[in-house]
């Protein structure tokens, strides 16, 4: 069987993830192929690409594989994204029908060339699900889309168990590695999800950029301040040569401080690991939070 192998070394630390591609990996790569669909899993290089497969998950990329944005951190295309498709929608709720998913992730690259930042696409692709597989619990990962907000009640009501918007680094860093993005903006939508509907938020950032612990334990408080339920923090792991190196990896022991101080700080639900992301293993940290339908 093919092997996926992530290793980085910097100093002292080391990480080392290994995982065979068995289980469903190839029932998963078959559907996404056939349906033409994209994934952030494969798009951002994910380390836990190949562990999320083979359980038959997967987190898709809708809007096209390109972003408008320029994060250092990322390794999603920047370059003028394509007009939407307007049959993608479906196509991802045929994949979850065909995959019998009882959860799923829907993500999107940023897509400040639309008037609406992609947010009726979002609802759109929802409901198609919801249509084919109406068991099956939906969990967005969006983007600020540019403050355009007018029907985010339209995206809650379509659909979604857990609301997911990502602060992605600490406030100082953000003009370095998200320029074209807002620190305040992103607390705003994360706060205004959870003051208007009745649904866990969660948000996640990275860690290895070169913040402190003054300013992860800062992040914490911004984010228990927007009424955040779920919080998520992994490592930063350079996709290729051609982004910025870790400036630290943290050690076992300094993971553990970080989980520490997020729970001391009373997030419902913490997932601070060095290959946390923020939609790997969503669906066990959603059961974690109540029950939930077993498609």
């Amino acid at each position: 069987a093919r092997k996926d192998i992530v290793e980085m070394r910097k100093s002292k630390a080391t990480y080392l993830k290994r995982i065979e591609a068995g289980g469903k990996y190839g029932a998963v790569e078959k559907t996404l192929r056939e349906l033409e669909l994209n994934t952030v899993c494969r798009s951002a290089r994910c380390p836990n690409r190949t562990e999320c497969y083979r359980k038959g998950t997967a987190t898709f990329l809708i809007m096209g594989p390109s972003c408008t944005r320029n994060c250092l951190y990322c390794s999603v295309e920047k370059r003028k994204p394509a007009s939407l498709d307007p049959s993608e929608p479906l196509r991802v709720a045929q994949a979850v029908a065909k995959l019998n998913l009882s959860y799923v992730v829907i993500t999107s690259t940023t897509r400040d060339d639309l008037d609406d930042g992609g947010l009726n696409h979002f609802i759109e692709t929802v409901k198609a699900i919801k249509n084919t597989s109406p068991r099956t619990e939906i969990e967005v990962l969006v983007p600020d889309f540019s403050g355009k907000w007018e029907r985010l009640s339209d995206l809650i009501n379509s659909g979604v168990s857990v609301f997911n918007h990502n602060i992605e680094v600490v406030r100082r860093l953000f003009n370095n590695y998200r320029p074209l993005a807002d620190y305040n903006r992103s607390l705003e939508l994360l706060k205004k999800v959870s003051l208007e509907f009745n649904i866990p938020v969660k948000s996640g950032f990275m860690v290895g950029l070169g913040e402190t612990l003054d300013e992860i334990k800062e992040t914490f408080i911004d984010l228990k301040n927007s009424n955040v339920d779920i919080v998520v923090v992994g490592q930063y792991l350079r996709p290729t040569r051609n982004h910025p190196e870790p400036k630290k990896v943290y050690n076992k022991n300094e993971f553990d401080e970080i989980k520490k101080m997020a729970q001391e700080i009373g997030f419902k639900r913490s997932f601070i690991d060095p290959y946390a992301r923020s939609s790997f293993n969503a669906f066990e940290i959603r059961k974690e939070l109540g029950v939930i339908s077993e498609a």
